[in-house]
């Protein structure tokens, strides 16, 4: 059996997440040297799940979601998508220590 193709796709509201992520840990925390690593570790993360987006266990929402969701850890933050058909929707980026359940 071939393994599935899937394209990635990132919706606005992820990069508004992320830049605004960068530019805390950069302006306020002043360490934009951080900022880029995350960036780095970010993307690293989320094509290296590209080829398996499916085969992981989906994020257990208290919200009954359309397309379930599916995470990705990276330092403190959780990176959520889904996938429609055979395309790896990434959506947001989160703290991971704030109230998730509010968020998607």
């Amino acid at each position: 059996m071939d393994k599935k193709q899937y394209t990635l796709r990132f919706l606005p509201l992820f990069e508004d997440d992320l830049n605004s992520i960068v530019d805390y840990i950069s302006t306020q925390l002043q360490n934009p040297t951080a900022a880029n690593n995350l960036v780095n570790e970010v993307e690293n993360a989320i094509f290296n799940r590209l080829p398996y987006a499916e085969s992981f266990e989906p994020y257990n929402s208290i919200v009954n979601h359309k397309n379930p969701y599916y995470y990705i850890k990276v330092k403190n933050y959780l990176i959520f998508y889904v996938v429609l058909d055979n395309v790896m929707e990434v959506r947001r980026i989160i703290y991971s220590h704030r109230d998730i359940s509010n968020q998607i």
